[in-house]
């Protein structure tokens, strides 16, 4: 075990024993904001840089190693890198929308009954950031899509794509953004501050907003029945737990008056 991976783990523990009353009466209640990121910097680089890998083989050299693969991605009607960028999108979107679930129960302390403070804060930094991963190959992979014809300026520039539904695009564009932000401020928290910290993860309601609103409007099984339900029941989980934050943040305040 190294060194990061021996102070993460005395981190949680104490964090345990705080949320659990397992420790001194005199010792203050560990903040899970002080814990060090769920996952290393150089994992999270590797994780983003096979994501555009990945994305970049399927759409430039898969092609050529298999030329006759090549027929059913450029024929007359492709689908397969539309495919692919719609079920990494829903991938993606889910992981935003747990990681979400996650950071609200701790927010409105639900966590300490299940599933602990501690493993709810690993959960919600690990989905945010493996959310931003499929997002980036969300994107990547619409390079290879004819339909999109998106170029790479274009992919990477919100509101700069003019084709299919370009002012949804750009929300979804924005919310990728927004989600790296608030994903590798877990990485700065201690130069920037709490208080800095704590702001930029308000920005994730806005992500959450952006990424429903763009899997809405511009995705093609918008209409399905199942996929209205996943909207509505994560969307709907999200404006509950969010409520409830707030109520229980103003009654202290109310009883205080």
């Amino acid at each position: 075990m190294n060194d990061e991976k021996a102070a993460r783990l005395i981190a949680i523990r104490a964090a345990k024993a705080a949320g659990t009353g397992t420790s001194p009466p005199a010792a203050p209640q560990t903040d899970f904001a002080d814990l060090p990121p769920a996952m290393a910097p150089h994992t999270l680089i590797a994780l983003l840089l096979s994501a555009v890998a990945g994305a970049l083989g399927a759409v430039v050299v898969l092609p050529l190693w298999l030329p006759g693969l090549t027929a059913s991605l450029i024929g007359k009607t492709p689908h397969a890198y539309w495919f692919l960028a719609r079920s990494s999108a829903l991938v993606a979107y889910g992981l935003l929308w747990i990681s979400m679930i996650f950071g609200l129960l701790m927010s409105n302390r639900l966590a300490r009954a299940w599933p602990g403070g501690p493993t709810a804060f690993e959960l919600h930094q690990h989905t945010s950031l493996l959310g931003l991963t499929f997002a980036l190959f969300h994107g990547v992979i619409l390079l290879g899509d004819r339909f999109i014809q998106a170029s790479l300026w274009q992919i990477l520039v919100p509101f700069a794509y003019t084709g299919f539904a370009p002012f949804w695009v750009g929300l979804g564009q924005i919310a990728l953004y927004g989600l790296a932000l608030v994903g590798l401020s877990f990485y700065i928290k201690d130069r920037i501050g709490r208080t800095m910290w704590r702001l930029i993860h308000f920005v994730s309601f806005a992500v959450f907003v952006l990424a429903l609103v763009h899997g809405i409007a511009s995705g093609s099984d918008s209409a399905m029945i199942w996929m209205r339900g996943f909207y509505w029941f994560s969307g709907g989980s999200v404006l509950f737990l969010t409520i409830y934050r707030i109520l229980v943040a103003w009654k202290p305040r109310a009883l205080a008056v």
